[in-house]
């Protein structure tokens, strides 16, 4: 009874945020609205169980003295400190703006620089062991895209820094890219259709 009524429910809340897209009434408009923000605060709910949770593995961490006990401290601190500044000058405070800034966006652009050296090796260990076309083109590719993109103490190569790279990223990157997309939502599409029938079931047995 629990899952006919689960699937009920959710088939009905489905149907009502799809006809409120596409139907102009206010009724609809009003209950798809309502249940829109119902989803939003209970994303919100759910963010915060998650740094409670994040914050207790790594409070056990700590007492049980595990490896990593002090990457645990620091996270904890850095959590805490933003939490307080945050709920005090509020988002778009200079405060804030200058821990964006001078912390999270380094430290994301150091990951994105690792991420391109490891993909480098990778590419290179693809190479030796499935000596293909296809791995020498995703290594020439990467060559060429850190080429192009590395600051040289010469200045940017003529052709691979203004035409070759631009066109690798641009055209044929973005065209790989948005056909991922395409293809997640429509996967999206079919897994949201499935739950509006009834054919899956993920919020209770069947």
């Amino acid at each position: 009874m629990k899952g006919i009524i689960s699937t009920l429910v959710a088939i009905l809340v489905g149907l009502i945020v799809l006809a409120g897209y596409f139907f102009q009434i206010p009724i609809l408009s009003d209950l798809r609205s309502l249940i829109l923000d119902w989803a939003v605060t209970l994303a919100s709910l759910m963010v915060f169980i998650g740094v409670l949770n994040l914050l207790s593995v790594n409070t056990n961490r700590i007492k049980n003295k595990e490896k990593g006990g002090f990457y645990s401290l620091v996270l904890i601190t850095s959590l805490l400190v933003t939490l307080i500044i945050g709920l005090i000058f509020k988002p778009g405070h200079p405060a804030m703006n200058f821990i964006f800034y001078s912390v999270q966006l380094p430290v994301e652009q150091s990951l994105m620089s690792l991420l391109a050296v490891t993909l480098l090796i990778a590419s290179i260990n693809l190479l030796r062991r499935q000596p293909n076309l296809f791995s020498v083109i995703f290594l020439g590719t990467t060559l060429l895209i850190l080429l192009g993109t590395a600051p040289l103490p010469f200045g940017k190569l003529p052709f691979i820094g203004d035409i070759l790279r631009p066109f690798i990223a641009q055209v044929l990157a973005a065209s790989g890219a948005r056909g991922i997309l395409i293809g997640v939502a429509l996967a999206t599409l079919t897994t949201g259709l499935r739950v509006l029938f009834g054919a899956d079931r993920p919020y209770g047995s069947k």
